[in-house]
C-alpha cells in the first residue's frame, strides 16, 4: 500500500507533524463545544495519531481522517493524507477519500459543515493538497529518474574510459613488441650464430656467448608474457609464475657468470616469509646487483638476505660509492619502483652513501600477524 522507497516506520518529522495536527484538531473541536465534545475530541485525536502510520498503513490513516472530516468537519488530518496519497501518485484514492468526506459530512450534518456557504475554506483545502501532492510526487519521481540517468551515464563513461585504456594498452604493447621484440630477436639471432662457432673460441668467451644467448632468449619470452598481460590483463590461460626465493641463487649465479663479484649470504627459512614477499625480495636483490654493476663495477657486491619469524631483511652493499647521473640508463627510477613495492607491503627501505661502506641498500619487510606463509600456501 506504500510506494517503493518510502519509510515504513515513523520518523521524528512524522511525530512532529502528528503532534501539530493533533493539537490543532483538538483545539478546534474544543472551541466548537457541544454535548458530545468528549467523543469528538477523542475522534479528532485518534485521527491525528493514525498519521504516524500513514507510510505503513495508509488505508487506516486515510479512513480515520475521512471519518473525522465527515463527522466533525476537522479536515487537517485529511489534508495531510490527501497530500500523501497524491504525492504517491494515488490520485484516484485521493479523489475518492475527498468525495466520501464531503458527501459524508453532508449527510451527517455536523455543527461545522463543509457545505456551509460561509465556510468555503475547508472545501478548497481538499483540492489544494491534491494539486500540491501531485506536483511534489511528479518532482520526486523526476529526481529519481534523473539520478538513475546520471548513474547510468557515469557507468557508461567509466566503461568508455576503460575501453580507451585497454585500447591504449594494446597500442603500447604493439609498439613495444615491434621495437623491443625486433632488437631482442636480432640479438638472439646473432648470439645463436656465435654460439654455433663457439668451438673455435676460448672457453671463457664461449661461456659469455652462451650467457648472452640464454639471456636474450629469456628476455624475449618475458617480453611476450608481459605484453600479453598488457594487451588483456583478464585473459585466461597459463599464469605467469613470478620469481621467488628459490630463484635467488640462480639470480646471483647468473650475475657472477656475467663477471660480477658477489659475496652472498642467505640465512633462515624462506617459508617463514609470506608468499607475497618473495617477489619483492627477488626484485630487491636484482635491482641492487644491477646498480652495483652499472655504477660501481668492479666493486664487490655483498648480498645478505635473512628470513626471521617476524621480518625479512635484505641488504646489498658495495665498497665503491655509487654516483647516479643523467647519462646512466635508468636514472634511479628502479629504486623509486622498489620503494613503492616495499611500502605496499608495509615495509621500510633505505639507500644511499654510507660512512663505513660505499653504498648500502637495506629493506625490511614485516610479516603481518596472521598472514599465510609460503609453507602454509604450499601445504593447505
Amino acid at each position: 500500500m506504500y510506494a517503493e522507497g518510502e519509510r515504513k516506520w515513523p520518523s521524528w518529522d512524522d511525530l512532529l507533524l502528528t503532534l501539530v495536527v493533533g493539537v490543532m484538531s483538538v483545539q478546534e473541536t474544543l472551541a466548537r463545544g457541544g454535548f458530545l465534545v468528549v467523543p469528538a475530541v477523542v475522534l479528532a485525536a485518534a485521527a491525528s495519531l493514525t498519521l504516524m502510520g500513514r507510510h505503513r498503513w495508509p488505508l487506516l490513516a486515510t479512513g480515520a481522517a475521512v471519518v473525522a472530516a465527515a463527522a466533525l468537519g476537522a479536515v487537517l488530518a485529511l489534508v495531510v493524507m490527501l497530500f500523501h496519497l497524491a504525492s504517491a501518485n494515488r490520485v484516484v484514492a485521493c479523489v475518492i477519500a475527498a468525495a466520501v468526506a464531503v458527501v459524508g459530512n453532508l449527510f451527517v450534518g455536523p455543527a461545522y459543515s463543509l457545505w456551509a456557504p460561509r465556510e468555503p475554506g475547508p472545501v478548497l483545502l481538499l483540492v489544494l493538497p491534491l494539486a500540491l501532492g501531485m506536483w511534489a510526487g511528479s518532482r520526486r519521481r523526476l529526481v529519481v529518474v534523473m539520478a538513475d540517468q546520471i548513474a547510468r551515464l557515469r557507468t557508461e563513461r567509466e566503461l568508455r574510459a576503460e575501453h580507451a585504456r585497454m585500447a591504449e594498452r594494446a597500442r603500447i604493447a604493439a609498439e613495444m613488441h615491434d621495437i623491443l621484440g625486433h632488437r631482442l630477436s636480432v640479438l638472439a639471432l646473432h648470439t645463436g650464430a656465435l654460439q654455433r662457432r663457439a668451438t673455435t673460441l676460448p672457453a671463457q668467451v664461449a661461456d659469455r656467448i652462451a650467457l648472452l644467448r640464454s639471456t636474450s632468449t629469456r628476455a624475449l619470452d618475458d617480453l611476450r608474457e608481459l605484453l600479453g598481460a598488457l594487451r588483456n590483463p583478464t585473459e585466461s590461460g597459463a599464469a605467469v609464475v613470478p620469481p621467488g626465493a628459490s630463484e635467488l641463487p640462480a639470480l646471483i649465479e647468473e650475475a657472477r657468470t656475467a663477471g660480477q663479484v658477489i659475496d652472498a649470504v642467505i640465512d633462515g627459512d624462506p617459508g617463514l616469509a609470506p608468499a607475497s614477499h618473495h617477489l619483492a625480495v627477488h626484485r630487491l636483490v636484482q635491482e641492487g646487483l644491477t646498480n652495483v654493476r652499472k655504477h660501481a663495477h668492479p666493486a664487490v657486491a655483498r648480498v645478505a638476505v635473512r628470513y626471521d619469524p617476524l621480518v625479512t631483511t635484505v641488504r646489498i652493499e658495495n665498497d665503491t660509492p655509487i654516483a647516479f647521473n643523467g647519462a646512466e640508463p635508468g636514472g634511479g627510477y628502479g629504486l623509486i619502483g622498489l620503494t613503492e613495492r616495499v611500502h605496499a607491503l608495509h615495509g621500510s627501505i633505505e639507500y644511499g652513501p654510507d660512512d663505513i661502506v660505499g653504498w648500502r641498500l637495506t629493506a625490511q619487510l614485516p610479516h603481518a600477524v596472521g598472514a599465510a606463509t609460503s609453507n602454509e600456501n604450499r601445504n593447505p
